[in-house]
């Protein structure tokens, strides 16, 4: 099939969060953080490559960081120089510089009828898009803190991958892949929210500053899926009992910072360039659709590193593992595919 095939009017959606990687654990740890510039420069690539495959039309959530105005200066000169891309409009809202922004946008994207939407931003992003929309595929590029959820990509073989998708060239059963998540409540559902990776139970009271990185202060972690090679807190997860991403079941691991409390005390990189010790009082498999009860009297409920949800003695909390929750896009068997049906093959002049 030649690669410029019709792309009957396709539709993708970009949600660029221009504060990733601007919380306290980065100060803390010494770890940089991605430039305007660097995630301007990622947007550009994906817009290049999605109109490669012939999508015509991007919608992007607005922000005040300077994503937008950069962005829009370096269309107008890119096509002065007759490059090709896709008619980007900025959806319209008034951005407040908060996650409302990214609730907004992929609600707004999802009744405009995108077929995906690329996301840039770790794993606290990512989480608020599938809130909104957990119907709509996601294609996640790593440009947060924490990038547990989002796989490191070139952003380029990303926006291809869903290039094929969005345009019909690879049909959904082999584009995308089902995608576990937490789920969590306070008192049958008074209270409720989602984690992609991780829900932490920290003794501490108040959310303050909203990352997470004392691990004294925790007593249990959940996991939806634990990698070994992950940074943060489904690390812990990682190095005890790994679980993938696409096996069933998650992980429940009960913390104590008491001596005598410790089954085994673990190493673990919970933030970029800090590794801590953190003591395993027990943990166990987590099967999917059964309520787990948080003992720990009162705390906040951490959802994918930031502190979401306080609770007080007496609060019922329960998390749930869901399994075939929402889809991603599988960029791994979308290019594979390409390779083996031609895809991206043209025939000779």
């Amino acid at each position: 099939m030649p690669i410029a095939a019709s792309a009957d009017h396709a539709v993708v959606g970009i949600i660029a969060n221009p504060v990733s990687a601007r919380d306290i654990r980065r100060v803390i740890a010494n770890a940089s953080n991605l430039a305007i510039a660097d995630r301007v420069n990622i947007v550009l690539r994906v817009l290049t490559a999605l109109a490669s495959l012939g999508v015509s039309r991007v919608l992007m959530m607005p922000d005040k960081g300077g994503i937008r105005a950069m962005l829009l200066r370096h269309l107008r000169r890119e096509h002065n120089l007759h490059h090709r891309f896709p008619e980007v409009e900025f959806l319209a809202m008034d951005p407040s510089s908060t996650v409302d922004d990214t609730f907004m946008a992929a609600r707004m994207m999802r009744a405009a009828g995108v077929k995906a939407i690329v996301v840039l931003g770790g794993d606290g992003t990512h989480r608020a898009v599938v809130r909104e929309c957990s119907d709509i595929p996601i294609a996640g590029l790593s440009t947060g803190t924490n990038n547990a959820f989002p796989e490191m990509r070139e952003s380029t073989i990303c926006a291809l991958a869903v290039g094929l998708y969005a345009t019909g060239r690879i049909a959904p059963e082999v584009a995308l892949a089902p995608n576990k998540l937490l789920e969590v409540s306070i008192n049958e559902g008074q209270r409720h929210d989602v984690a992609l990776v991780d829900a932490v139970i920290s003794t501490e009271r108040f959310t303050g500053a909203r990352a997470l990185w004392k691990t004294e202060s925790l007593a249990a972690i959940y996991l939806a899926f634990a990698d070994p090679q992950a940074i943060g807190l489904s690390a812990v997860g990682g190095l005890l009992q790994p679980v993938g991403r696409r096996d069933p079941g998650g992980l429940a691991i009960q913390l104590s910072a008491e001596p005598s409390m410790c089954r085994v005390v673990l190493d673990a990189p919970i933030a970029p360039g800090m590794v801590r010790p953190v003591g395993i009082a027990h943990w166990e498999a987590m099967p999917a659709g059964r309520e787990f009860a948080v003992v720990q009297g009162s705390g906040v409920v951490a959802l994918d590193g930031e502190r979401e949800l306080a609770f007080d003695r007496g609060d019922r909390v329960r998390i749930t593992l869901r399994e075939n929750a929402f889809p991603t896009v599988d960029v791994a068997r979308c290019m594979q595919t390409a390779a083996a049906q031609g895809l991206f093959r043209h025939s000779s002049p």
